[in-house]
């Protein structure tokens, strides 16, 4: 069994081969590569990206990054079309194929078939002399010395290039179209990553209770509300407008100064100009200020300035944001 240090050492030298390698793909953006992606951009059908072997399993991430980012995508394994899944490709489609040598049988078989069809092909391989580099409209050169495997065997170096060339093509095309983080959040309504960009602050309390109190209520009440309430906080709120915040930080640390809290009512306790957040705000904007200020919670506001609810810390660790 090898040792840690060659373990560790032989981990580096796969990543410098393969950042290497990827470094050097910026040497073979070339016109094919503007005309692809004008092409793509201009044509009213879908991408069809196929493939065989390690490059069919990196065409499937390729469709799932143009898919989410605005460019109509679908896979069709190389070996399925050719036995009958040609049938996807419809007038208007561009079809992307990915190889690595460019001579595959199953490769060689297909490109005649989708050019009798009338379709364009851009070619994504390490071999532009290939068969499939010489018959595609597009040829885009992924080619790498060798692979990151100690026999040069293993496709790891070469696939990698091809998924960045795809990564490429798609963030082109993103830019071109002007797709923003609110279309990406319209693919994206499920994951953390969409919630941080759709979810706002009025959908966050809507599932809160409201505490509040006015400025001349009793600590007792102050203490019954937050308690209750279960949130950690109360507004201080009169003619519906916020005018203070009590937390439960400010009940310990006055009970540690005195205990006759019939002494106090809530305005002498209160922290006055407490930062407030309209209820459309995004809740990643929430985050943002609590992080910022170094506090838990943060109180809503409508457009009248009207006091409408509380967004806790937890609300945003719940719905997976923070």
């Amino acid at each position: 069994m090898k040792n840690q240090s060659s373990i560790i050492t032989n981990a580096k030298k796969t990543i410098l081969a393969e950042s290497n390698a990827i470094a050097n793909l910026a040497n073979f953006i070339n016109i094919d590569f503007e005309n692809a992606v004008k092409y793509i951009y201009n044509f009213k059908g879908r991408v069809i990206v196929t493939g065989i072997g390690k490059s069919a399993n990196i065409a499937t991430k390729i469709v799932a990054t143009f898919n989410s980012t605005g460019t109509p995508a679908i896979f069709m394994h190389a070996a399925d079309a050719i036995h009958g899944d040609l049938g996807n490709v419809l007038e208007d489609d561009v079809v992307i194929c990915i190889s690595k040598s460019g001579n595959t049988p199953e490769i060689k078989v297909l490109v005649p078939l989708i050019k009798n069809y009338g379709n364009k092909i851009i070619a994504i391989t390490g071999n532009i002399d290939s068969f499939l580099g010489k018959n595609a409209d597009f040829t885009l050169n992924t080619y790498v010395e060798k692979e990151a495997c100690p026999n040069n065997l293993a496709p790891t170096t070469s696939t990698t290039a091809q998924l960045v060339m795809g990564d490429a093509l798609a963030v082109c095309l993103l830019e071109l179209k002007g797709f923003t983080s609110k279309d990406f959040a319209k693919y994206h309504p499920g994951g953390a990553l969409g919630k941080r960009l759709y979810l706002r602050v009025s959908d966050l309390i809507e599932k809160n209770d409201l505490p509040q109190v006015s400025e001349n209520d009793t600590i007792a009440k102050v203490i019954v509300e937050i308690s209750e309430k279960r949130l950690g906080v109360t507004a201080v709120v009169k003619d519906k407008k916020v005018i203070g915040i009590i937390t439960d930080g400010d009940i310990r640390r006055m009970l540690s100064k005195t205990t006759k809290i019939d002494d106090f009512v809530a305005k002498d306790i209160m922290g006055k100009n407490p930062k407030t957040i309209h209820k459309d705000a995004m809740a990643v904007e929430a985050l943002d200020t609590m992080e910022n200020n170094s506090i838990t919670q943060i109180l809503a506001v409508d457009d009248a300035n009207n006091y409408v609810g509380v967004v806790h810390l937890h609300d945003l660790i719940k719905e997976g944001i923070f």
